[in-house]
Order: C-alpha cells, then sequence, then structure tokens
C-alpha cells in the first residue's frame, strides 16, 4: 500500500453519493468504528453546506459503513495534528467550526435529514443521530454519551438535544451516570423515532426517505424551521412566525399542487417547488 493509500485508510472519509433527490452520506472508517477524524468532519460539513443550497434536493440520508454508525470524534487524530500540544482555548477556537458545525447544519437545513443506525452511535455519533430529523435504529443498536467515563463535560449539543427529546431525569440518566441505552428504550422515550429489526432497517429507512422526498419539500423546511425556532419562543412568537412560513409555502407550486389534488380526490404529486 502506498503512503497516501496507507494514510486514507488510517483517516478514513466520508462518501457522498446521489440516488435521484436523496443526498446519502455514509461515515467510511469502519476499522474504528467510524469515529470521525479532522478530515472527515471537514468533509461533513462542506457535504452538508453544498446540500442547503442544492435546490434538486429533497432529504438527505446518514450512516455508517459496516457494523456500527459512529463511535464519535477520534480525539487523538484530532489532538496529534502537529505532534505538539495544543494551544490554551484550543477547543474553544476549533470546535465550533468543526463537530459543533455538523450539529448545526443538520439543526438548521432546510431538508429532512434521516439517520440509520447500527451498532453503537457514541459522543458526536449519538448526536449525530439526536440531531436528525428521524433516526431509525436497529433493535441491537446502542446510544451512549460517554463523556462521563472518560472524564469531561458534554458537547456537540447533547445538553441541549437530550433534554428536549427525553426530559431532565432521562437525559441525566446519560449524561452523568453514562448509562447506555439501547434501541428500544430508546424508541420509547423518543430519543428516536423508531427500532426495527435489524434485518428490517435498510428498508424501512428508504421506505421513510421516499416519503419525505416526495413531500412538498419547501413547506416542510419551514415547519422544521418553526419546530425549532418554537424551542426557545413564546406562543405568540411561534405563531407569528407560523404565519410567516405560511406566506412562503402558499406561494409555492406544491401548495397549488395540494390544493388541486385535495379537489379532485387523488393523491398530490409533489415537485419540491
Amino acid at each position: 500500500m502506498s503512503q497516501d493509500a496507507d494514510s486514507a485508510a488510517k483517516d478514513g472519509t466520508l462518501t457522498a453519493s446521489r440516488d435521484g433527490s436523496i443526498l446519502r452520506l455514509v461515515l467510511n472508517r469502519p476499522a474504528r468504528r467510524n469515529s470521525l477524524s479532522p478530515s472527515m468532519i471537514a468533509l461533513f460539513i462542506e457535504a452538508l453546506t453544498s446540500a442547503a443550497i442544492d435546490d434538486s434536493l429533497r432529504a438527505i440520508h446518514i450512516h455508517g459503513a459496516g457494523d456500527d454508525f459512529c463511535s464519535g470524534v477520534d480525539w487523538v487524530a484530532t489532538n496529534n495534528r502537529t505532534g505538539q500540544r495544543p494551544r490554551t482555548g484550543d477547543l474553544v477556537r476549533r470546535v465550533p467550526h468543526a463537530a459543533n458545525r455538523i450539529i448545526e447544519l443538520m439543526h438548521t437545513i432546510h431538508l429532512p435529514v434521516v439517520a440509520s443506525v447500527r451498532g453503537i452511535a457514541a459522543g458526536l455519533g449519538c448526536n449525530l443521530a439526536l440531531a436528525a430529523d428521524f433516526t431509525v435504529a436497529a433493535d441491537d443498536a446502542v446510544f451512549w454519551e460517554p463523556f462521563a467515563a472518560r472524564g469531561f463535560s458534554p458537547d456537540s449539543g447533547s445538553t441541549w438535544l437530550l433534554p428536549r427529546l427525553m426530559g431532565l431525569t432521562q437525559a441525566k440518566r446519560m449524561l452523568l451516570l453514562g448509562d447506555k441505552i439501547g434501541a428500544a428504550e430508546a424508541a420509547d422515550w423518543g430519543l428516536i423515532y423508531r427500532a426495527v429489526a435489524a434485518d428490517d432497517l435498510n428498508h424501512a429507512t428508504d421506505e421513510l426517505l421516499t416519503r419525505l422526498a416526495d413531500g412538498p419539500t419547501v413547506a416542510l423546511g419551514l415547519a422544521k424551521h418553526a419546530i425549532h425556532y418554537g424551542q426557545h419562543a413564546t406562543l405568540a412568537q411561534s405563531m407569528q412566525q407560523e404565519l410567516f412560513d405560511v406566506e412562503l409555502s402558499s406561494r409555492t407550486a406544491d401548495f397549488k399542487e395540494g390544493l388541486a389534488a385535495f379537489r379532485e380526490r387523488r393523491t398530490p404529486r409533489f415537485h419540491g417547488r
């Protein structure tokens, strides 16, 4: 193996491919349980940023190669970039433009994001699953926030995401006690969308992606934004935001198609416009 090929295998990669109007992002570092190297994080950010302005896309799928989803950030690779001890404040300067940026993009992008999880989803990997709009997991998958076990405090949005998804008590169970949560329990708590048999994961995920990609893309994006806005707004503010969103969505071709389908008593054929 050449030096370049060996380096690529060690760093892993993120592969992006088009499947019609669906963007599929694969965390491809199975030998390290798809832990994210600095180069993979950069590719992840680039892919999501490009997707955010691509009008031909209607849904995003994120999954891991091999037996696991993602075991988090590869802190060894990240901290050994120069072979020297990082400067004081390195995390404060760097992480907002790295791991945190991925979570922000997933949260704000006006496209539905679906994650399918096998094996382990730990640390940033767990938070990727939480930040997705819908996460479908194999029934033997495990969700873990390992921060306390490693002796440092939570990051990458976990203290914001977990309480909103499952309540304070269960969030503390994961973040302070470091308990690992199985897929069925995660689904029961509302942490993820659905747990399915491992053999059914691909079918269940593709069925959901097709349903989302066939929807009124602009209206779905505005609804996603309004839901997230409402997490820190008053009722009056949320309703005001809804009015602006309705004003926009009612000007789309998909809105006209929805009305026509209703009048004609048929299933609408949305085109994401």
